[in-house]
């Protein structure tokens, strides 16, 4: 069952205050950013985050996920009342993810004709 935007939203508007976070439609489910960072995913209407040293700590009862098949590499957070405690959730994870890479020009794509 794919993510309905409804639910993206609200996930969205309950992390306001970690700073600027923005969602997009990937691979049929969404990926969340914040500043540029991803940092998590709705996928199934569930929210996850990627696994860290500060989502395991806040997360401690919570067991290694794969919502999309694979390795196991997210959290599911399913406390999604608690704004601070998301806040610092999404600004914890991200101070420990590596920073995203550059955006370099790459060759321009062929026409055809």
């Amino acid at each position: 069952m794919a993510s309905s935007l409804e639910y993206v939203k609200y996930v969205t508007g309950q992390l306001d205050q970690a700073g600027s976070i923005t969602y997009k439609k990937l691979f049929g489910e969404y990926g969340l950013w914040r500043d540029g960072k991803f940092f998590g995913t709705v996928e199934d209407n569930q929210f996850y985050v990627k696994m860290t040293r500060a989502g395991h700590e806040m997360l401690p009862d919570a067991e290694p996920a794969a919502p999309h098949g694979g390795t196991p590499g997210m959290y599911l957070v399913e406390e999604l009342e608690d704004t601070l405690f998301l806040k610092e959730l999404v600004e914890r994870t991200c101070e420990e993810l590596p920073e995203p890479k550059k955006k370099t020009a790459g060759k321009k794509a062929k026409k055809n004709g």
